[in-house]
């Protein structure tokens, strides 16, 4: 019997449950032939979808958002990961930890630069809040097309600091150019780093996307359970970082789970909010236009388990 296809974009991001379910039979297992594209960003996923590309991505809710304001016809229909956002800069910058307020931390940076990926992107949109909420105008925020660029551009003294996800801190440490300075959880509680978006027209192959998120929640919940199996798995389909590197990944950022819960709908009426005040979108966008909860329900019943962390063996 064949199996039912489906176009798929994804993101480098190696904790998203992509490269996981790539690289294993889960997708198999629900009958399901996935093809699958790697993007540079989420906007370029939503460009992607719009052209009729994709039936399915791996994107954060800003991107998303952003394009529901344009006119898309978009839908979140699973979490994935929260609190996937992170800052480094260079060795010798005093951490926030180490600066004791968030005021005193970005003091530092007055007259420079922070650099994130493209604008609109997660990381950009958490930048620009935590500047306003502080009220450094002298601080720039400089935009870059892919995140790997960013741990270079510290070297290279183009920007003073970066936000990215987890991945970016792992470089930094792996390679000494830089450090994390501000923790994932330090920046917005339960952000949500990414979703499960599909076009809404594709709301009606519900089967399907039942047996996806099937598969997506059963990885989400394998990160969790055996990180060093996955971290095998996501390594050898990568085929561009060891085990040891996913593994250092997954510990910076351990909140894994596929649900929709309250507090990420909450979190992500707060970006609407932050997209509206910048300008980036141009009304709010409601949580109905935002998620299509149902699914998700049908799958993950019971409490999430963002906070429940990893087995870290």
């Amino acid at each position: 019997m064949s199996r039912d296809a489906i176009r798929i974009g994804h993101l480098s991001t190696m904790y998203h449950t992509a490269f996981l379910l790539r690289g294993s039979a889960l997708l198999a297992e629900q009958d399901i032939h996935a093809t699958w594209t790697l993007f540079p960003s989420g906007p370029d996923i939503i460009s992607a979808m719009q052209a009729g590309r994709l039936d399915l991505g791996y994107i954060g809710l800003t991107p998303v958002i952003i394009g529901i304001d344009r006119g898309l016809e978009l839908a979140c229909i699973a979490g994935g990961h929260i609190e996937g956002t992170i800052i480094i800069a260079g060795k010798d910058t005093p951490t926030l930890s180490e600066c004791g307020s968030m005021q005193e931390f970005l003091s530092q940076f007055g007259g420079k630069a922070i650099g994130t990926p493209p604008k609109g992107s997660i990381h950009d949109v958490i930048v620009h809040e935590l500047l306003q909420e502080h009220g450094r105008t002298d601080i720039t925020v400089k935009n870059y097309p892919w995140a790997d660029f960013l741990s270079d551009a510290i070297e290279a003294g183009e920007i003073a600091a970066a936000a990215g996800t987890p991945a970016l801190a792992a470089v930094a440490h792996r390679y000494g150019n830089a450090r994390l300075v501000v923790p994932p959880d330090r920046l917005w509680p339960f952000n949500p780093s990414y979703g499960i978006v599909v076009m809404r027209e594709m709301l009606e192959k519900r089967d399907l996307l039942i047996r996806f998120l099937t598969a997506h929640e059963a990885a989400c919940e394998w990160i969790r359970h055996d990180p060093v199996a996955c971290a095998r798995i996501v390594a050898g389909t990568t085929g561009m970082v060891d085990e040891a590197f996913v593994m250092e990944t997954y510990r910076i950022s351990p909140k894994y789970c596929a649900a929709l819960p309250p507090e990420y709908i909450a979190s992500t009426l707060k970006f609407v909010r932050t997209l509206h005040a910048l300008g980036y979108i141009s009304r709010p966008v409601s949580e109905n236009e935002c998620f299509e909860r149902s699914l998700i329900a049908a799958v993950h019943k019971g409490p999430h388990h963002y906070s429940a962390g990893i087995a870290d063996k």
